[in-house]
């Protein structure tokens, strides 16, 4: 295990898991270039590119807290068209193609029909330079707290996108992740009925710097907080 930044951890399992799927790719897509976050990027210039977190949630692997995924996601000419999760402490896989659904091992699965922010459950994380940025989340979290039912940290952003496609999370919002963070979830919740955009409900594309996502029916409330309009 080694650091990339002060709290931002590394481990073997990140680097073998991602050694195996690009070498997986590669075979079947030689000419598609590959996102990867631990540097295993390939730039073919082509329109296919595979977004790859080979292991979301290492510091909780590192701890033996089992909430932990894969996610890998396939953007078309800027699109993302596919997506996968999978959670192997719980061995289930969250699969969406662009127009085709979203399936949980297999089932047609559907966002929350929660219509208040009062009665929602809400997910959120916090990025690796808390320490040393003043931007660090903690107001948006301190709005959400006192208005939301419940707020849950639990540190994958990959699997609380895929929970709040399958109705377990009702919203879920971020501020500085990675392309790879939100390439698979963010076509998997919409392709769940929900919805992604920026904080101020402007199009979201995995290379922005700010996520919201909800089953829709809150996602009006979600933006006035993010936006201070409350």
């Amino acid at each position: 295990m080694s650091l990339k930044g002060r709290v931002d951890l590394v481990t073997d399992a990140d680097l073998a898991s991602e050694k195996y799927i690009i070498k997986a790719i590669t075979a079947k897509f030689p000419e598609h270039s590959i996102l990867a976050e631990e540097g295993s990027s390939v730039d073919n210039g082509s329109e296919f590119k595979w977004v790859v977190d080979p292991l979301d949630g290492t510091t909780n692997f590192a701890h033996n807290f089992p909430f932990y995924c894969v996610s890998i996601g396939c953007e078309y000419q800027g699109e993302i068209i596919a997506g996968a999760i999978f959670d192997p402490e719980r061995n289930e896989m969250f699969e969406a193609v662009k127009g085709g659904g979203v399936r949980l091992n297999r089932k047609v699965i559907r966002v929350s029909d929660k219509n208040k922010l009062e009665k929602s459950l809400l997910a959120t994380g916090f990025p690796y330079d808390i320490g040393t940025s003043s931007e660090d989340n903690l107001k948006f979290f301190r709005r959400f707290i006192k208005r939301a039912r419940a707020i849950r940290r639990a540190g994958s952003a990959a699997l609380d996108l895929a929970y709040l496609a399958c109705g377990r999370f009702d919203g879920f919002w971020e501020l500085k992740l990675h392309p790879w963070d939100s390439a698979a979830g963010s076509l998997i919740v919409k392709e769940a009925g929900g919805r992604v955009t920026s904080f101020d409900g402007s199009k979201y594309t995995i290379y922005n710097k700010y996520i919201l996502a909800s089953n829709g029916r809150i996602h009006r409330q979600m933006i006035n907080i993010l936006t201070g309009n409350f």
